[in-house]
């Protein structure tokens, strides 16, 4: 009996300890879901976008369908384009802007809240009226009628409003509208306001977005004669308190995507302007001449953790870069080393913009042993020179016009010990004591000022212009109108610069 009762007890107390550590660990498994959950909610809050109140059915169903498609939540917050800059600018938080104008999204920039921007698409006022237009209002100059009812939006508050005082401004009739309205009619915060008191009847006509009149059906829109000179872009902005601005440029690349946001956009009656494919990580290949390679090479790598994308870049010859696009390549940019090397390629991409120049000069070793101070001098017996290769790069193509154009090539030629693709090399091999001469570009020469000298070329045909062109076959011409933007900020002005180039003032983008 004894021992039957003891062994009940140690079997009792196994079973205990056993569901007492089952328990635990249950406990230890649930708590640490719970941190996990936590902490992917910490990492991952939501969105903020600012958002003009014109815009509220496209932009709710945009950012659902993102949440469905990729997880993240974003929190919208609606007014006048006005007011809402006016927020931001006070409270330095949030993700995104989209205005509906671009002037907000411009003047945004200037005052440092906008970094980045992506155009969306278009809209234009017009005149909103009840079903059948029982007042038969005709055209603009009808709104200072004394029988109407009108309401304006606050040009201080929306951008509808902005847009509808410089339009009744250039007609000469803002004064009288004016009058009208603080006589009759009302002013309103934003453009919703307007169509929904026309809806329900408290107004007789308001000036409102296109867009608005099928989502506030049955009101009705009389068009206005001079709209086309009014029409306004919608673009959306990244924040540049932003926390999260790889985020937020993936959220803004949806929105603007022609294969996502657009045709949202569409369906409720906007005009999509042309946007980028959607992919959560665009793959870009940029074909550049080897001289741009000092200057672009960090603005590449930042601009790529920024995006969120990845940037494949080809350095060569630009003589190598254009046979291969002569075959068939065919990259998202080609960044020239002279604009010459766009010849028969030009169908294929946008207008080139000339971005920096370099100069072409005669590199020597430290303290110059041969005394070469012209072109004529590397024609001396026994002087290893190096030149790029003609055909393969640009810098070899300059290189043998100007001689032939300064009657040297046939004086000068026979001293030429090494073709290069690009004058990266011929740098080097100076460097290390196998050439006496090499013609260069002036941007080739900074990182070995202590190592070598540099004799300048005074010839105006001695000068190279690069130039930048987005592919028409690429499939984000916004997001590499982007990178131009970053090439041509005071960031990259900054790079080109340090790195010997001049840069191309007055020039605009494609």
């Amino acid at each position: 009996m004894g021992r039957a009762t003891i062994a009940w007890g140690v079997n009792g107390m196994r079973g205990l300890w056993k569901a007492l550590a089952i328990s635990l660990i249950a406990c230890v498994v649930l708590i640490g879901l719970l941190v996990v959950e936590v902490g992917e909610e910490q990492k991952a809050p939501a969105l903020l976008l600012y958002c003009a109140a014109g815009m509220t059915a496209p932009v709710e169903q945009i950012a659902a369908q993102y949440e469905r498609e990729h997880g993240v939540k974003v929190a919208l917050q609606f007014g006048g384009s006005g007011t809402l800059l006016s927020n931001l600018e006070v409270a330095r938080q949030g993700d995104l802007y989209l205005a509906a104008d671009a002037t907000y999204t411009t003047l945004a920039r200037e005052k440092g809240l906008v970094a980045e921007t992506i155009p969306v698409a278009r809209m234009r006022p017009v005149i909103a009226v009840a079903p059948g237009n029982p007042k038969g209002v005709r055209a603009i100059e009808d709104l200072l009628r004394d029988d109407l009812r009108v309401a304006l939006a606050n040009p201080d508050a929306a951008s509808v409003g902005q847009v509808t005082r410089r339009m009744l401004q250039d007609l000469g009739l803002w004064d009288g509208a004016h009058a009208a309205v603080t006589a009759r009619g009302v002013f309103k915060p934003t453009v919703n306001d307007l169509a929904n008191d026309v809806k329900l009847g408290t107004v007789d006509a308001a000036i409102i977005w296109d867009v608005l009149v099928p989502q506030f059906a049955p009101i009705e829109a009389v068009p206005i004669a001079a709209a086309d000179r009014y029409e306004q872009e919608v673009s959306v902005g990244v924040l540049t308190c932003s926390a999260r601005p790889t985020d937020a440029l993936r959220f803004a690349r949806y929105l603007a995507a022609r294969d996502r946001g657009l045709p949202v956009f569409e369906r409720n009656g906007f005009t999509p302007l042309a946007g980028d494919a959607w992919v959560w990580t665009p793959e870009i290949l940029y074909f550049s001449g080897g001289v741009n390679r000092v200057a672009i090479e960090d603005l590449i790598r930042n601009f790529e953790q920024r995006e969120g994308c990845k940037v494949t870049t080809v350095y060569n010859g630009c003589g190598i870069l254009l046979g291969q696009l002569k075959l068939g390549e065919q990259p998202d940019v080609y960044h020239t080393c002279d604009g010459a090397f766009m010849q028969g390629v030009e169908d294929r991409f946008t207008a080139p913009l000339e971005l920096s120049r370099t100069d072409m000069v005669v590199l020597t070793p430290k303290g110059n042993p041969r005394g070469i101070a012209s072109l004529e001098d590397l024609a001396a017996a026994g002087l290893r020179l190096g030149l790029a290769h003609e055909e393969q790069s640009t810098l070899g193509w300059l290189t043998a016009r100007l001689l032939r154009q300064e009657g040297l090539y046939e004086r000068v030629t026979p001293n030429v010990v090494v073709n290069t693709p690009t004058a990266d090399l011929l740098v080097a091999q100076l460097v290390a004591g196998g050439l006496d001469a090499a013609i260069v570009y002036e941007a080739n020469t900074k990182s070995v000022r202590d190592k070598a000298e540099v004799v300048a070329i005074d010839r105006p045909n001695a000068v190279a212009t690069q130039t930048y062109a987005i592919g028409k076959s690429s499939r984000y011409p916004q997001l590499m109108g982007r990178f131009l933007d970053r090439l041509r900020s005071e960031a990259g002005r900054e790079r080109f610069l340090a790195a010997g180039f001049e840069i191309v003032e007055g020039a605009s983008a494609p």
